[in-house]
C-alpha cells in the first residue's frame, strides 16, 4: 500500500497536547508553546492540553505518563530542553519511555536545521519521536525557528499518518 493510500485512510483529526519544557517560560512567554498550537490548529488538528514543566527528569516522565493515559490525548508535543547543557533532560527522560523510536524524526530534523542556515551547529540538537503507550510523541528542541521547521516540515504533514499506523494494530 502506497504512502498516498496510508493518508488517505489516516483520520481526519489528531488530539494533540503540548509540552513546554523550561526552567523560566511562563504561559506568557511560552512563543514556542504558542506557536505549535497555532501551526496545529491551522492544520486542523486539536490542542487538548497545554502544559509548561520544570526541565526535570522525573517531571517530565510523569507528564508525560498522564498524557498518554488520557484517552482524549492522541499525541504529545514537547519543545524545549533537548540541547546538551547539563539540565537538558528532556531526550533522556522521553527516550527511556518510548516502546517504539521514530529516529528518522531526529535525523531528518537535523539535516533540515543544517541545510536551513543552521550549519554544523545542528549536531547539537537531539529531537526525538516515538510511541508510548499508543501516543505519538515528538520532542523538539525549544527555539521557534526549530518549532517552525519541524512543526512545517515534519511533524503537520505526517501526524495523520502517524496516528493511522499506531491505530492500525488495536
Amino acid at each position: 500500500m502506497s504512502v498516498q493510500q496510508h493518508r488517505r485512510e489516516a483520520p481526519d483529526t489528531v488530539a494533540c497536547m503540548i509540552v513546554t519544557v523550561s526552567d523560566t517560560r511562563t504561559r506568557d512567554t511560552d512563543k514556542s508553546g504558542g506557536l505549535i498550537r497555532e501551526l496545529l490548529e491551522e492544520a486542523g488538528y486539536r490542542v487538548v492540553d497545554h502544559r509548561i514543566v520544570p526541565d526535570e527528569y522525573k517531571q517530565i516522565q510523569a507528564l508525560l505518563q498522564e498524557g498518554a493515559a488520557r484517552a482524549e490525548v492522541e499525541a504529545i508535543l514537547l519543545n524545549g530542553g533537548t540541547g546538551i547543557a547539563k539540565r537538558d533532560t528532556t531526550l533522556e527522560a522521553v527516550r527511556e519511555l518510548l516502546d517504539k523510536e521514530m529516529p528518522g524524526f531526529g535525523e531528518i530534523f537535523r539535516y533540515l536545521s543544517y541545510a536551513e542556515d543552521i550549519g554544523s551547529a545542528a549536531i547539537l540538537s537531539r529531537a526525538i519521536a516515538g510511541v508510548f503507550h499508543d501516543t505519538a510523541i515528538f520532542s523538539m528542541p525549544g527555539s521557534s525557528g526549530a518549532v517552525r521547521l519541524a512543526m512545517r516540515r515534519l511533524i503537520i504533514p505526517e501526524l495523520r499518518h502517524v496516528k493511522r499506523e499506531i491505530d492500525k494494530d488495536l
